[in-house]
């Protein structure tokens, strides 16, 4: 595993494709997926330039908090369970995960009692597979939410988040991506009517991993988490 270069590859991939869409590469936030990396890795990536790392699990990120290199930021991207909030506040830059009401009203009373607050993607099962967390694009189920969630003090809505389905032909997911784009339009719109102000309308789209990065970015993605292309296949042992 040489994390250096597969960063170098990465990059180059991230370049190609925004210069293939008409997009500066500043447009597109490299999330590198730490998940059951050693802070070794963590470590090693942040020396090539990386800020942004993405975990899946609140115990890891507990236990890495305190030795992550100055300047990095941890993004929660996994499902989240409720009493497990509390944990991540004061840890975690964003929380990209937020898939119910009721957690998103957690979020906020957590925030509220440490006096901070948090930025949150709504996530989106995309694909609506059933082995997947997230509000459905259909039946306006992710726009009522929205809805509710915006009255809650002490969390804001940043963009949408989606996972695609596993492929080994990322080309596959673009109508998956082009929707989420879609559907972040139908939410900045809602938003507005709500009299949010233009400098506050969600705009990031996290979508796209190791299998179907480019073509995320080509439809529009400003933050794409990549795990194995940077860290080699993952440890659960």
């Amino acid at each position: 595993m040489n994390i250096k270069d597969n960063l170098k590859k990465v990059k180059e991939n991230i370049d190609r494709a925004c210069r293939s869409c008409g997009r500066e590469n500043s447009e597109v936030k490299l999330i590198a997926v730490s998940k059951t990396k050693p802070i070794e890795a963590v470590m090693e990536a942040a020396e090539c330039g990386i800020l942004d790392f993405g975990e899946n699990y609140v115990q890891e990120i507990v236990e890495k908090y305190d030795h992550m290199p100055e300047g990095c930021r941890i993004h929660m991207i996994g499902h989240l369970q409720t009493n497990k909030v509390k944990k991540l506040i004061g840890k975690v830059s964003m929380i990209h995960s937020v898939d119910s009401l009721h957690l998103a009203e957690v979020i906020s009373r957590e925030c509220q009692k440490a006096d901070t607050s948090m930025d949150i993607l709504l996530e989106v099962n995309i694909a609506e597979e059933t082995s997947k967390f997230g509000f459905s694009p259909e039946c306006g189920e992710l726009l009522s939410a929205a809805r509710d969630i915006l009255k809650l003090p002490g969390i804001h809505i940043r963009g949408l988040m989606a996972s695609a389905p596993i492929t080994e032909d990322g080309e596959q997911n673009r109508i998956y991506f082009r929707r989420l784009r879609e559907l972040l339009c139908e939410l900045r719109e809602l938003m507005t009517n709500e009299g949010i102000s233009d400098e506050e309308l969600p705009q990031e789209l996290s979508m796209g991993m190791t299998g179907d990065y480019i073509a995320a970015i080509e439809e529009g993605a400003t933050m794409v988490r990549i795990g194995t292309a940077i860290f080699g296949a993952r440890n659960y042992g």
